[in-house]
Parts: structure tokens; sequence; C-alpha cells
């Protein structure tokens, strides 16, 4: 599924490109699915290019069977049943990643559903875990808890033994909040969150906010804040520059970390993954996490799907099937 030009849904084309061959170190996957992610969108639009050497067309997660495997490959033969982070190309029927970024889709876990764990998963390790450290007992705030993102954060965040807050757009949203595990859920369109989330922690603060909004959220995600909190900035959805006290930054000893995963040098994307591996698929394993789908739609329809998203009307992950 690639893209004609920068634009709506529309653009979206199906064309016929060269098979993939796994090269030194790859494997080539079968797809059973891929997933949507906000990256997709921006990338359609003419915002967010590929990175040197990745596909020209979207898709940032698949699930499938290993097709066929480069040298140097040990771990992975035909048939197993896997899941990919890619750097794009994942709007496909084959599609090839690197070995070191394939996981394992346990038995638990059904093969079109796992494509939508590899990005979200990813992001939220990387992000509260790997750099903002949120430790047992803390507060971990999550803005867009519906989302793909948002209902994985809530989900390991309760795992993992935060307290969890999450914003959401409507009551329906904020209840699929509560249902995933979060302690408080607020709608932002009739609450202030900062108000919410002193109230519920005590006037304390959380001590890590997952931001995908950006620009005046920053600000507010600072009073929100606990003293020694740390801000994580994953994507923009509001183009205002964001503006902030500097000195209230100083007095809360905070720390504002902007992100992205798909341009990360390929040896830390290997290091998130297989850190994911041991640390995240055993909940998979016990049924503590899980892939939680908003709706499957065929590849073909991949327009339809991006409208989807695009409505902010979905609860959870958005997946193209391959077949």
């Amino acid at each position: 599924m690639t893209i004609a030009e920068p634009g709506d849904p529309s653009v979206l084309r199906i064309s016929e490109v060269a098979d993939p061959v796994a090269r030194d170190g790859e494997v080539v996957i079968r797809v059973a699915a891929a997933g949507l992610n906000g990256a997709d969108l921006s990338q359609r639009r003419g915002f967010y290019p590929p990175p040197p050497g990745a596909p020209e067309w979207p898709g940032l997660e698949v699930s499938g069977t290993i097709a066929s495997v480069g040298d140097g490959v040990e771990r992975w033969q035909v048939g197993d049943r896997v899941c990919a982070l890619l750097p794009g190309g994942g709007y496909a029927e084959l599609v090839s990643v690197d070995a070191g970024l394939v996981l394992p889709v346990p038995a638990q876990v059904d093969l079109v559903e796992a494509a939508g764990l590899p990005e979200a998963v990813a992001t939220v390790w990387s992000n509260v875990f790997r750099i903002a450290r949120l430790a047992t007992g803390e507060t971990l705030l999550v803005h867009g808890g519906s989302s793909g993102i948002g209902s994985t954060a809530i989900q390991l965040g309760r795992a993992f033994g935060a307290q969890v807050i999450a914003t959401a757009g409507s009551d329906v949203k904020t209840a699929f909040c509560r249902d995933l595990g979060a302690d408080a859920a607020v709608d932002y369109r009739s609450q202030d969150f900062v108000e919410a989330v002193l109230a519920v922690t005590d006037g304390r603060g959380a001590d890590v906010v997952l931001d995908i909004v950006g620009g005046s959220y920053i600000a507010r995600d600072l009073d929100a804040l606990a003293v020694g909190g740390r801000i994580m900035s994953i994507a923009i959805r509001d183009s205002a520059p964001a503006s902030l006290d500097v000195g209230l930054l100083m007095r809360k000893r905070a720390l504002i970390h902007g992100t992205t995963l798909r341009a990360r040098p390929l040896a830390e994307r290997r290091e998130i993954i297989a850190d994911v591996e041991a640390q995240v698929w055993p909940l998979l394993i016990g049924r503590r996490l899980r892939p939680v789908i908003d709706s499957v739609f065929p590849l073909a329809d991949a327009a339809q799907a991006h409208r989807r998203m695009e409505s902010s009307a979905h609860l959870g992950k958005i997946l193209l099937r391959a077949d």
C-alpha cells in the first residue's frame, strides 16, 4: 500500500513492488497484519519521511510467519509465528527486517492481534521504563489513554505497580481506560487534568507523564508534575510552540525528554526489543498484558482505516489484515 502523493487517505494505492529478499542478518516475514500508528498518518501527509534504507510505503509493525531467513540468522526458522518492529514497509504482503527486531508470538496471542504489539510496547517500555524509570508506587499520567499507546501504557503501568491516571476525550473513553486498569480517568474536554491529577495524588502530582500531545500540554504537564518528575514527550498533536515556566522546572527538579523510536540507531532498537522480550513478554504469557484491538480492516481498505484513526473514535489499535 503505497502513497501516491502527500495528502488525505485517498492517496493510498495498492501497488506491485519487488518481493523483499532477506540479506545477511535479516528475515522476511509473510505478513498476517500490520498495525496503524500516528506516524503512518504523518508520513501519508508528507511530514514524516522514512529513514534512509527503509521502504517508502508505511507500516511500523507487523505480525506473521517467517518466510525466509538470511545468512547468519540462527534463532528464526521458516514458519515461526512472529511480530516485528519496522522502520517502514509493513503495509504489504511481505517485509524484510533485521532479525534483532523480531519477537515470538506466544501461543496465547492471536497472530493477527499480535500486530498491535511491537510499536506500542517498544515505545512505552523505552520511554516510561528505560528512560523515565517509572518505579513501583509512583504515579504515571497517560495522555490519550484510549489510544494504542495509551492502552498499552495503562496496562504496563499497572502491571509494574504504578498508580495510573489517564486522560481521554469522552465518558466512553474514560470508562474504557478504567476497564483497562487506570486508577482514575479524566475527560479532558470537561475537566482540568492538572486539578484532577493533584486531587488524586493529594497534591503531590505525577512522577511520570507520557505526553502524545505536545504544544500547550507541556506547561500543564509541568504543573501536574511531582518534584523530581519526568515528562516524556513522544508525539505532537498540538503544533503550537511549547512555552513553560523554567523557574518551576528548576524548583521541581524535573526532566522533559523528547524521543522518537523509528529513527534510532539499529543497535538501540535491538536493545529495546531484547529488553521488551525479557521484561514485558512474560506478561503476555501470563495474560497480564493483551493487545487491545479496536478494528481490523483488509489491507485494500487502508484509506478507510486511516479515516477511522483520524476520527479519534477508535479504542485501542487499528489493524490492517494482509490477506
